[in-house]
C-alpha cells in the first residue's frame, strides 16, 4: 500500500439489492479490521433494474483514495457502461479499472487484497484469478 492509500472497490450489478448483498458479504468476509473501501452501484436512480453511470461515477468518486478503483459488474450491459465511461475518461477517477472477474468470487478477493494494503495491480489480479474456483 503506498502512502497508506487504498485501492477502492465498486461493485456494479443491474440490482441495487445485489449489488449492497455481495458488498456487505465481501466486507463480512474480509473482516480483521477495517476494509478497503467499498461501493456499490446497482440498479437506476430510481431504484429500478440497469445500469446507471450516474451512480457507477458516484460509488467510484467515494471509494477514490487514489490508490486507484476496481470496478467489477454482473452482466453484459455494465460492461458496456463502464467500457464507455473509462474510453470517455472524464466521469471516473483516474487509476480506475474494469476488472475481468467473477461478480461474487470476484468482489470478495478483490476485497480482501485490498484491505490487506494490496496495489490496483494485485486486486485486479486476485479477482481476475476468481475465475479459476472450481465447486466441483
Amino acid at each position: 500500500m503506498s502512502g497508506g492509500k487504498q485501492v477502492g472497490i465498486v461493485l456494479v450489478s443491474h440490482s441495487g439489492p445485489v449489488a449492497e448483498s455481495v458488498a456487505e458479504l465481501a466486507r463480512g468476509l474480509a473482516a480483521g479490521g477495517a476494509t478497503a473501501p467499498v461501493a456499490a452501484a446497482g440498479g437506476t436512480p430510481a431504484g429500478g433494474l440497469g445500469t446507471s453511470a450516474e451512480l457507477i461515477a458516484e460509488a467510484a468518486r467515494s471509494v477514490d483514495g487514489g490508490a486507484g478503483v476496481a470496478i467489477l459488474v454482473d452482466l453484459g450491459s455494465a460492461v458496456l457502461t463502464v467500457k464507455t465511461m473509462l474510453a470517455e475518461g472524464d466521469e471516473l477517477p483516474d487509476g480506475s479499472r474494469l476488472v475481468d472477474a467473477p461478480f461474487l468470487e470476484g468482489a470478495v478477493a478483490a476485497v480482501v487484497t485490498a484491505s490487506a494494503g494490496g496495489d490496483i495491480a494485485a486486486v485486479e489480479a486476485a479477482a481476475s484469478e476468481a475465475h479459476e474456483y472450481h465447486k466441483v
